[in-house]
Protein backbone atom coordinates (compact mmCIF):
# COMPACT_ATOMS: atom_id res chain seq x y z
CA UNK A 1 0.00 0.00 0.00
CA UNK A 2 1.26 3.49 -0.89
CA UNK A 3 -0.22 6.49 0.92
CA UNK A 4 0.65 10.16 1.34
CA UNK A 5 0.59 11.65 4.84
CA UNK A 6 0.70 15.40 5.40
CA UNK A 7 2.67 16.27 8.53
CA UNK A 8 1.79 19.37 10.56
CA UNK A 9 4.43 19.66 13.34
CA UNK A 10 3.08 22.99 14.61
CA UNK A 11 4.45 24.59 17.76
CA UNK A 12 6.12 23.89 21.10
CA UNK A 13 6.80 20.19 21.54
CA UNK A 14 5.03 19.48 18.26
CA UNK A 15 8.08 18.76 16.10
CA UNK A 16 9.62 16.51 18.78
CA UNK A 17 6.59 14.31 19.34
CA UNK A 18 5.61 14.15 15.67
CA UNK A 19 9.08 12.87 14.82
CA UNK A 20 8.45 9.87 17.06
CA UNK A 21 5.03 9.24 15.53
CA UNK A 22 6.59 9.31 12.08
CA UNK A 23 9.31 6.90 13.22
CA UNK A 24 6.62 4.44 14.30
CA UNK A 25 4.89 4.74 10.93
CA UNK A 26 8.18 4.18 9.10
CA UNK A 27 8.80 1.07 11.18
CA UNK A 28 5.35 -0.24 10.27
CA UNK A 29 5.93 0.52 6.58
CA UNK A 30 9.21 -1.39 6.58
CA UNK A 31 7.84 -4.33 8.55
CA UNK A 32 4.54 -4.68 6.68
CA UNK A 33 5.66 -3.76 3.15
CA UNK A 34 3.85 -0.41 2.82
CA UNK A 35 5.07 2.88 1.42
CA UNK A 36 4.21 6.09 3.24
CA UNK A 37 5.17 9.36 1.55
CA UNK A 38 5.46 12.28 3.97
CA UNK A 39 4.74 15.91 3.02
CA UNK A 40 5.31 18.63 5.64
CA UNK A 41 3.36 21.89 5.96
CA UNK A 42 3.12 24.80 8.42
CA UNK A 43 0.24 25.54 10.76
CA UNK A 44 -0.37 27.60 13.89
CA UNK A 45 2.35 29.79 15.33
CA UNK A 46 5.01 28.32 13.06
CA UNK A 47 2.93 29.39 10.06
CA UNK A 48 2.37 32.85 11.54
CA UNK A 49 6.11 33.34 11.97
CA UNK A 50 6.85 32.24 8.42
CA UNK A 51 3.78 33.31 6.43
CA UNK A 52 1.98 35.81 8.74
CA UNK A 53 -1.14 33.63 8.93
CA UNK A 54 -2.05 30.51 10.95
CA UNK A 55 -3.33 28.47 7.99
CA UNK A 56 -1.60 29.20 4.67
CA UNK A 57 -3.31 28.19 1.43
CA UNK A 58 -0.38 25.90 0.63
CA UNK A 59 -1.04 23.96 3.85
CA UNK A 60 -4.70 23.51 2.97
CA UNK A 61 -3.76 22.31 -0.51
CA UNK A 62 -1.22 19.79 0.81
CA UNK A 63 -3.70 18.45 3.36
CA UNK A 64 -6.45 18.03 0.76
CA UNK A 65 -4.05 16.24 -1.59
CA UNK A 66 -3.00 13.74 1.10
CA UNK A 67 -4.55 10.48 2.26
CA UNK A 68 -4.27 11.46 5.93
CA UNK A 69 -3.14 14.43 8.02
CA UNK A 70 -0.89 13.93 11.07
CA UNK A 71 -0.88 16.94 13.40
CA UNK A 72 1.15 17.49 16.58
CA UNK A 73 0.10 20.68 18.43
CA UNK A 74 -0.44 24.40 17.96
CA UNK A 75 -0.27 27.50 20.13
CA UNK A 76 1.83 29.15 22.78
CA UNK A 77 2.18 32.39 24.78
CA UNK A 78 4.35 33.91 22.06
CA UNK A 79 1.23 34.58 19.99
CA UNK A 80 -1.27 35.37 22.79
CA UNK A 81 -1.52 39.08 21.98
CA UNK A 82 -2.46 38.64 18.33
CA UNK A 83 -6.01 39.41 17.12
CA UNK A 84 -8.39 36.47 17.55
CA UNK A 85 -8.51 35.69 13.83
CA UNK A 86 -4.71 35.54 13.64
CA UNK A 87 -4.00 33.32 16.64
CA UNK A 88 -2.49 29.83 16.11
CA UNK A 89 -5.70 28.09 17.18
CA UNK A 90 -7.51 29.56 14.18
CA UNK A 91 -5.27 27.37 12.04
CA UNK A 92 -6.54 24.25 13.79
CA UNK A 93 -10.19 25.30 13.58
CA UNK A 94 -9.64 26.32 9.99
CA UNK A 95 -8.15 23.05 8.77
CA UNK A 96 -10.99 21.12 10.41
CA UNK A 97 -13.46 23.29 8.51
CA UNK A 98 -11.55 23.11 5.21
CA UNK A 99 -11.43 19.30 5.35
CA UNK A 100 -15.04 18.95 6.52
CA UNK A 101 -13.99 17.10 9.66
CA UNK A 102 -17.24 17.08 11.58
CA UNK A 103 -16.61 14.06 13.84
CA UNK A 104 -13.95 13.98 16.55
CA UNK A 105 -13.30 10.60 18.17
CA UNK A 106 -11.43 10.69 21.46
CA UNK A 107 -10.91 7.37 23.23
CA UNK A 108 -10.16 7.35 26.94
CA UNK A 109 -8.66 4.06 28.02
CA UNK A 110 -6.98 3.21 31.30
CA UNK A 111 -4.15 0.85 30.43
CA UNK A 112 -3.42 -1.78 33.11
CA UNK A 113 0.25 -0.80 32.87
CA UNK A 114 -0.68 2.71 34.09
CA UNK A 115 -3.33 1.81 36.65
CA UNK A 116 -1.36 3.50 39.42
CA UNK A 117 -1.39 6.79 37.50
CA UNK A 118 -5.18 7.00 37.44
CA UNK A 119 -6.53 9.99 39.36
CA UNK A 120 -9.63 8.12 40.58
CA UNK A 121 -9.96 6.24 43.85
CA UNK A 122 -8.66 2.65 43.49
CA UNK A 123 -12.10 1.07 43.95
CA UNK A 124 -13.43 3.20 41.07
CA UNK A 125 -10.41 2.65 38.84
CA UNK A 126 -10.68 -1.10 39.34
CA UNK A 127 -14.07 -1.04 37.60
CA UNK A 128 -12.28 0.09 34.44
CA UNK A 129 -12.32 3.04 32.09
CA UNK A 130 -12.79 2.36 28.38
CA UNK A 131 -14.93 4.91 26.58
CA UNK A 132 -14.90 7.11 23.52
CA UNK A 133 -16.25 10.63 23.16
CA UNK A 134 -17.81 11.33 19.76
CA UNK A 135 -17.79 15.11 19.50
CA UNK A 136 -19.35 17.21 16.75
CA UNK A 137 -16.51 19.38 15.48
CA UNK A 138 -17.58 22.02 12.95
CA UNK A 139 -20.71 23.58 14.43
CA UNK A 140 -21.94 24.90 17.77
CA UNK A 141 -20.67 27.97 19.59
CA UNK A 142 -17.17 27.82 18.10
CA UNK A 143 -18.42 28.51 14.59
CA UNK A 144 -21.90 30.02 15.08
CA UNK A 145 -22.70 33.50 13.82
CA UNK A 146 -23.15 36.24 14.87
CA UNK A 147 -20.15 36.53 17.15
CA UNK A 148 -18.02 39.41 18.27
CA UNK A 149 -16.99 42.09 20.73
CA UNK A 150 -18.67 45.49 20.85
CA UNK A 151 -19.75 48.29 23.17
CA UNK A 152 -23.41 48.60 24.18
CA UNK A 153 -24.67 51.33 26.47
CA UNK A 154 -21.09 52.15 27.39
CA UNK A 155 -20.25 48.55 28.37
CA UNK A 156 -18.02 46.05 26.59
CA UNK A 157 -20.04 43.05 25.42
CA UNK A 158 -18.88 39.73 24.02
CA UNK A 159 -21.26 37.33 22.27
CA UNK A 160 -21.22 33.95 20.52
CA UNK A 161 -24.00 31.91 18.96
CA UNK A 162 -24.73 28.26 19.77
CA UNK A 163 -26.41 26.82 16.70
CA UNK A 164 -27.01 23.43 15.03
CA UNK A 165 -29.21 22.34 12.17
CA UNK A 166 -30.78 18.90 12.12
CA UNK A 167 -28.50 17.53 9.40
CA UNK A 168 -25.40 18.36 11.45
CA UNK A 169 -26.90 16.48 14.39
CA UNK A 170 -28.00 13.52 12.27
CA UNK A 171 -24.58 12.87 10.79
CA UNK A 172 -22.70 12.97 14.09
CA UNK A 173 -25.37 10.79 15.74
CA UNK A 174 -24.86 8.17 13.04
CA UNK A 175 -21.12 8.19 13.72
CA UNK A 176 -21.78 7.58 17.41
CA UNK A 177 -24.22 4.73 16.81
CA UNK A 178 -21.93 3.10 14.24
CA UNK A 179 -19.02 3.41 16.67
CA UNK A 180 -21.10 1.81 19.44
CA UNK A 181 -21.90 -1.13 17.17
CA UNK A 182 -18.16 -1.90 17.08
CA UNK A 183 -17.89 -1.62 20.86
CA UNK A 184 -20.43 -2.38 23.62
CA UNK A 185 -23.59 -1.09 21.90
CA UNK A 186 -24.24 1.81 24.29
CA UNK A 187 -24.58 5.53 23.49
CA UNK A 188 -25.09 8.29 26.03
CA UNK A 189 -26.18 11.56 24.41
CA UNK A 190 -25.10 14.59 26.43
CA UNK A 191 -26.76 18.00 26.13
CA UNK A 192 -28.55 20.67 28.20
CA UNK A 193 -32.10 20.38 26.91
CA UNK A 194 -33.63 21.64 30.15
CA UNK A 195 -32.48 25.18 29.34
CA UNK A 196 -31.14 25.33 25.76
CA UNK A 197 -33.26 25.25 22.62
CA UNK A 198 -30.26 24.00 20.67
CA UNK A 199 -30.06 21.01 22.99
CA UNK A 200 -33.78 20.32 22.69
CA UNK A 201 -33.35 19.96 18.94
CA UNK A 202 -30.23 17.86 19.55
CA UNK A 203 -32.09 15.41 21.77
CA UNK A 204 -35.08 15.19 19.43
CA UNK A 205 -32.94 14.47 16.35
CA UNK A 206 -30.73 11.93 18.16
CA UNK A 207 -33.85 10.03 19.21
CA UNK A 208 -35.07 10.03 15.60
CA UNK A 209 -31.76 8.65 14.31
CA UNK A 210 -31.78 6.02 17.05
CA UNK A 211 -34.81 4.37 15.40
CA UNK A 212 -32.37 3.00 12.80
CA UNK A 213 -30.15 1.54 15.53
CA UNK A 214 -32.48 -0.49 17.74
CA UNK A 215 -29.57 -2.78 18.66
CA UNK A 216 -27.84 0.12 20.44
CA UNK A 217 -28.94 1.30 23.87
CA UNK A 218 -29.51 5.07 24.02
CA UNK A 219 -29.49 7.11 27.22
CA UNK A 220 -29.43 10.86 27.88
CA UNK A 221 -27.62 13.05 30.43
CA UNK A 222 -27.42 16.78 31.03
CA UNK A 223 -23.84 17.94 30.60
CA UNK A 224 -23.34 18.91 34.25
CA UNK A 225 -24.50 15.48 35.41
CA UNK A 226 -22.32 13.80 32.77
CA UNK A 227 -19.27 15.64 34.08
CA UNK A 228 -20.03 14.38 37.58
CA UNK A 229 -20.71 10.80 36.43
CA UNK A 230 -17.37 10.66 34.58
CA UNK A 231 -15.60 11.11 37.90
CA UNK A 232 -18.08 9.09 39.96
CA UNK A 233 -18.13 5.98 37.75
CA UNK A 234 -16.65 6.19 34.23
CA UNK A 235 -17.14 2.45 33.73
CA UNK A 236 -20.83 3.12 32.98
CA UNK A 237 -19.96 4.80 29.67
CA UNK A 238 -19.22 3.26 26.29
CA UNK A 239 -19.80 5.98 23.66
CA UNK A 240 -20.55 9.57 24.69
CA UNK A 241 -22.21 11.61 21.94
CA UNK A 242 -22.18 15.37 22.33
CA UNK A 243 -21.75 18.75 20.67
CA UNK A 244 -18.65 20.81 20.10
CA UNK A 245 -18.22 22.81 23.29
CA UNK A 246 -19.55 20.13 25.66
CA UNK A 247 -17.40 17.54 23.89
CA UNK A 248 -14.32 19.73 24.19
CA UNK A 249 -14.72 19.87 27.97
CA UNK A 250 -15.90 16.31 28.63
CA UNK A 251 -13.26 14.65 26.46
CA UNK A 252 -10.50 16.47 28.33
CA UNK A 253 -12.03 15.42 31.63
CA UNK A 254 -12.40 11.80 30.53
CA UNK A 255 -8.83 11.78 29.31
CA UNK A 256 -7.07 13.37 32.27
CA UNK A 257 -8.58 10.99 34.83
CA UNK A 258 -6.66 8.17 33.14
CA UNK A 259 -3.49 9.76 34.50
CA UNK A 260 -2.01 11.90 31.74
CA UNK A 261 -3.11 13.81 28.67
CA UNK A 262 0.19 12.64 27.20
CA UNK A 263 -1.24 9.17 26.61
CA UNK A 264 -4.37 9.80 24.58
CA UNK A 265 -4.87 10.12 20.81
CA UNK A 266 -7.74 11.44 18.71
CA UNK A 267 -9.12 11.30 15.19
CA UNK A 268 -11.18 13.85 13.28
CA UNK A 269 -13.14 12.45 10.36
CA UNK A 270 -15.41 13.74 7.62
CA UNK A 271 -17.74 12.21 5.06
CA UNK A 272 -14.87 11.81 2.61
CA UNK A 273 -11.31 13.00 2.10
CA UNK A 274 -8.42 12.71 4.53
CA UNK A 275 -8.91 12.44 8.27
CA UNK A 276 -6.80 14.35 10.78
CA UNK A 277 -5.04 12.52 13.60
CA UNK A 278 -3.49 14.23 16.62
CA UNK A 279 -2.72 13.85 20.34
CA UNK A 280 -5.26 15.61 22.53
CA UNK A 281 -2.72 17.56 24.59
CA UNK A 282 -1.40 21.01 23.77
CA UNK A 283 1.95 22.35 22.62
CA UNK A 284 3.50 22.50 26.13
CA UNK A 285 5.93 25.32 25.27
CA UNK A 286 7.54 25.02 28.71
CA UNK A 287 8.83 21.57 27.69
CA UNK A 288 9.83 22.40 24.11
CA UNK A 289 13.38 21.52 23.14
CA UNK A 290 14.13 19.72 26.40
CA UNK A 291 13.44 16.11 25.33
CA UNK A 292 10.92 15.78 28.18
CA UNK A 293 7.63 15.45 26.28
CA UNK A 294 5.61 12.23 26.21
CA UNK A 295 5.31 11.06 22.56
CA UNK A 296 2.98 8.13 23.27
CA UNK A 297 -0.27 9.99 22.51
CA UNK A 298 1.21 10.96 19.16
CA UNK A 299 2.36 7.41 18.48
CA UNK A 300 -1.10 6.10 19.41
CA UNK A 301 -2.57 8.72 17.07
CA UNK A 302 -0.47 7.09 14.35
CA UNK A 303 -2.24 3.84 15.21
CA UNK A 304 -5.62 5.55 14.80
CA UNK A 305 -4.40 6.93 11.46
CA UNK A 306 -3.62 3.42 10.27
CA UNK A 307 -6.88 1.93 11.55
CA UNK A 308 -9.40 4.64 10.66
CA UNK A 309 -7.56 6.41 7.85
CA UNK A 310 -6.13 3.46 5.93
CA UNK A 311 -8.07 0.45 7.22
CA UNK A 312 -4.85 -1.20 8.44
CA UNK A 313 -6.16 -2.83 11.61
CA UNK A 314 -3.35 -5.33 12.16
CA UNK A 315 -0.73 -2.61 11.75
CA UNK A 316 -2.58 -0.34 14.20
CA UNK A 317 -2.77 -3.20 16.68
CA UNK A 318 0.98 -3.67 16.35
CA UNK A 319 1.72 -0.07 17.33
CA UNK A 320 -0.61 -0.32 20.33
CA UNK A 321 1.00 -3.57 21.43
CA UNK A 322 4.43 -1.97 21.11
CA UNK A 323 3.37 0.93 23.34
CA UNK A 324 2.02 -1.44 25.98
CA UNK A 325 5.16 -3.59 25.83
CA UNK A 326 7.34 -0.53 26.35
CA UNK A 327 5.27 0.48 29.37
CA UNK A 328 5.24 -3.08 30.70
CA UNK A 329 9.04 -3.08 30.45
CA UNK A 330 9.00 -0.21 32.94
CA UNK A 331 9.86 2.83 30.83
CA UNK A 332 8.20 6.16 31.63
CA UNK A 333 8.38 9.81 30.64
CA UNK A 334 8.15 12.39 33.41
CA UNK A 335 4.36 12.90 33.26
CA UNK A 336 3.66 9.20 33.97
CA UNK A 337 6.70 8.44 36.12
CA UNK A 338 6.23 5.99 38.99
CA UNK A 339 8.53 4.73 41.71
CA UNK A 340 10.67 1.87 40.51
CA UNK A 341 10.32 2.70 36.82
CA UNK A 342 12.94 3.97 34.38
CA UNK A 343 12.72 7.62 33.36
CA UNK A 344 13.38 8.32 29.68
CA UNK A 345 13.04 11.31 27.39
CA UNK A 346 10.87 11.88 24.35
CA UNK A 347 13.33 10.55 21.79
CA UNK A 348 14.28 7.48 23.82
CA UNK A 349 10.64 6.58 24.43
CA UNK A 350 10.00 6.78 20.70
CA UNK A 351 13.03 4.63 19.97
CA UNK A 352 11.87 2.00 22.47
CA UNK A 353 8.43 1.79 20.86
CA UNK A 354 9.97 1.55 17.39
CA UNK A 355 12.23 -1.24 18.59
CA UNK A 356 9.23 -3.03 20.07
CA UNK A 357 7.44 -2.77 16.70
CA UNK A 358 10.41 -4.42 15.06
CA UNK A 359 10.65 -7.15 17.71
CA UNK A 360 6.97 -8.12 17.96
CA UNK A 361 5.66 -10.91 15.77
Amino acid sequence: MEKTICLLPGDGIGPEILAQGVAALKAIAAKCDHKFVFEEAAIGGAAIDKFSEPLPKDTVAKCKASDAVFLAAVGGPKWDNLPANKRPERGLLGIRKELGLFANLRPALLLPELANACLLRPEIAQKGLDLIVVRELTGDIYFGEPRGLEVKNGLRVGFNTMIYDENEIKRIARVAFETARKRRHKVCSVEKSNVLETSRLWKEVVMEVHKDYSDVELTHLYVDNAAMQLVRDPSQFDVILTGNIFGDILSDEASVITGSLGMLPSASMGSDGPGLFEPIHGSAPDLAGQDKANPLATILSAAMLLRLGFGLTAEADLIEKAVRKTLADGFRTGDIMEEGKTLVGCQKMGELVTQAINDLA
